[in-house]
C-alpha cells in the first residue's frame, strides 16, 4: 500500500457521480487505503438503481403476469376477477429502489468513504467546488456522471417524457407514443403494452436495435406487431400540442397525425458533462460530447479519470463497473488493468426478450468472409400448451475455417438467463465442436444451443 500521510490533498481521489462505476471505483480505491470522497447531487445508485436497469426489470417482471395469467388457464388454472393495480407496483418498486439506494449508500459508509450530497464542479485539475459553497482538493478525480435520455429538439418537446419520468406517472396512459428504436423504446413498448396501453413506436429509421442481428431483430418485430405494438417507420417529430381536452397532438414527418396521453423519448443518450467545469480543468471533450480517455480510462489530463456511460464507449451497467474497478485497481492498488470490450454481452428485456453475444451475421461476413451460420426456429413447450403462437429463434455464427464461435443471439424466453453462460463459451473461444460434444439437458429451451444443425 501507499503511503499518502503526507499528502497536501484533502482526498487521495474524488469522484463525481455515485453511479455503478463511481461506486465501485470508490469502494475498490477505499480498499486499497485512498482517501476517497464521492459527490452525488441526486441519490446514490445513479441510473441503473434509480432510474434504469433495475426498476425497469421489476416493470417487466410485473408486465409479464399479463400473459403468464392468460396461460395459466390452459394450464388447468381459473383465474377470476384479475386486475391490475399501476400503483402498487409502482410504489413497490419505488420502496425497492430506496433499499438498494440505501445498501449503495451503506457500502460506502462502511468503507470509509466520504459521500457528499451535492452537485460537484472542476475548479483546476486538482480542485472541486461543491454547490454548497466548500471547496477541496484531490490528487485525483475521477468523473462518473453517466448520460442522460436525449430530448429531440421540436416544438412542444417539453410535454412529453423520457424513462426517467416512466416510473413515476400517475397512472397508466391510454394511449402512449414511444419516439426511437433502441432497447429502452422497445422495452417500454412491451411493459406499457402488457399493462393494456395502446402503444405506438415511431422511429426515425426503418429498423429496430440497430447493432443486433437482423434475424432477431425482424422477430421481435414480427412478435410485436402480433401482440397489438404499432410502428411507424420513417418518421420525425414535427411538433406536439396539447389539445383542449387535454391529449397530445403528435404530427410527424411521412405520416399522419395522431392523438395520444403520453409521449415517450426513447431516443438514445447523451453524456453528462454539461456544468462539471472540465473546461477549467482541460478535459478534452470527443465529437458526440463524450469524455476522452485512454484504455486506462485516463483523459488528456494525467491526474483526471472518467469511467462509464459519461465515456460513450459501451453504455452498458456491468461495463462501467469493471471500469471503475479497472481504475482503482489500476491507480490505487498498483495493479494495471484494462478492460476487454471484446465479447460482451447484452441484452433486450422485450417481450419476448433478446440477448446476444460476438459478431452478428453481417459482422462476421465482413469480418471473416467464411462463415457458417446454424439455426434453431422452435415453439417453446410452454408456448404450444399456452396456444400462444410464438416462436423462438436461436442463431449461432462460426468461423467457416476454424470453427471457433464468434457469435449468438437469441429471442425467446429467458434469453438473456440463458446467454450468460453461452457467453462465457464464446469469450473462451469454443467452437461448435465443443457445443455439440455437451449432452443436452432435456426439456429446455437452452438445449437448442447443443442441437444445433
Amino acid at each position: 500500500m501507499t503511503d499518502r500521510t503526507d499528502s497536501p490533498y484533502d482526498f487521495d481521489l474524488f469522484v463525481i457521480g455515485a453511479g455503478s462505476g463511481g461506486v465501485r471505483a470508490s469502494r475498490v480505491a477505499a480498499a486499497h487505503s485512498a482517501r476517497v470522497a464521492v459527490a452525488e447531487e441526486h441519490r446514490v445508485g445513479g441510473t441503473c438503481v434509480i432510474r434504469g436497469c433495475v426498476p425497469k426489470k421489476m416493470l417487466v417482471y410485473g408486465a409479464h403476469f399479463a400473459e403468464d395469467l392468460e396461460d395459466a388457464q390452459q394450464f388447468g388454472w381459473t383465474v377470476e376477477n384479475a386486475r391490475f393495480d399501476w400503483k402498487k407496483l409502482r410504489d413497490t418498486v419505488l420502496d425497492d429502489v430506496t433499499r438498494i439506494s440505501g445498501l449503495y449508500t451503506q457500502t460506502l459508509g462502511n468503507h470509509d468513504v466520504t459521500i457528499f450530497d451535492e452537485r460537484a464542479e472542476l475548479v483546476d485539475e486538482h480542485t472541486i467546488k461543491l454547490s454548497g459553497g466548500q471547496t477541496v482538493t484531490a490528487d485525483k478525480i475521477l468523473i462518473a456522471t453517466g448520460a442522460r435520455p436525449r430530448i429531440p429538439d421540436c416544438p412542444g418537446h417539453e410535454l412529453g417524457i423520457t424513462s426517467n419520468e416512466a416510473f413515476h406517472l400517475d397512472e397508466l396512459p391510454k394511449r402512449v407514443l414511444i419516439a426511437g428504436g433502441g432497447y429502452i423504446a422497445n422495452e417500454f413498448a412491451g411493459i406499457f403494452n402488457e399493462f393494456g396501453s395502446t402503444v405506438t413506436i415511431i422511429n426515425r429509421s426503418d429498423r429496430l436495435l440497430r447493432g443486433y442481428d437482423e434475424s432477431v431483430r425482424d422477430r421481435l418485430l414480427q412478435i410485436s406487431t402480433m401482440k397489438g405494438i404499432n410502428f411507424r417507420f420513417n418518421a420525425e417529430f414535427r411538433g406536439i400540442e396539447k389539445t383542449d381536452e387535454g391529449c397530445l397532438r403528435v404530427s410527424m414527418t411521412n405520416h399522419e397525425d395522431m392523438e395520444v396521453d403520453c409521449v415517450l423519448f426513447a431516443t438514445g443518450r447523451v453524456p453528462n458533462v454539461e456544468g462539471l467545469g472540465l473546461e477549467n480543468a482541460g478535459v478534452e471533450l470527443g465529437e458526440r460530447g463524450e469524455i476522452k480517455v485512454d484504455r486506462f480510462s485516463k483523459t488528456n489530463i494525467d491526474n483526471i479519470y472518467a469511467v462509464g456511460d459519461v465515456t460513450d464507449r459501451i453504455q452498458l451497467t456491468p461495463v462501467a463497473i469493471r471500469e471503475g474497478q479497472a481504475f482503482a485497481d489500476s491507480v490505487f492498488g498498483n495493479k494495471p488493468t484494462t478492460v476487454s470490450y471484446d465479447c460482451v454481452p447484452s441484452a433486450v428485456f422485450s417481450h419476448p426478450p433478446i440477448a446476444a453475444v460476438g459478431m452478428t451475421e453481417g459482422e462476421a461476413r465482413n469480418t471473416l468472409g467464411d462463415v457458417k451460420v446454424y439455426l434453431a426456429d422452435f415453439r417453446p413447450m410452454k408456448n404450444v400448451l399456452a396456444g400462444r403462437n410464438e416462436r423462438g429463434l436461436y442463431k449461432m455464427i462460426c468461423d467457416g475455417n476454424s470453427g471457433k464461435i464468434v457469435g449468438i443471439h437469441m429471442i425467446g424466453p429467458d434469453a438473456p438467463e440463458i446467454m450468460q453462460a453461452a457467453a462465457v463459451a464464446v469469450k473462451a473461444g469454443l467452437t461448435k465442436d465443443d457445443f455439440d460434444a455437451t449432452v443436452a439437458i432435456h426439456p429446455t429451451m437452452a438445449e437448442e444451443l447443443v442441437l444445433l444443425k
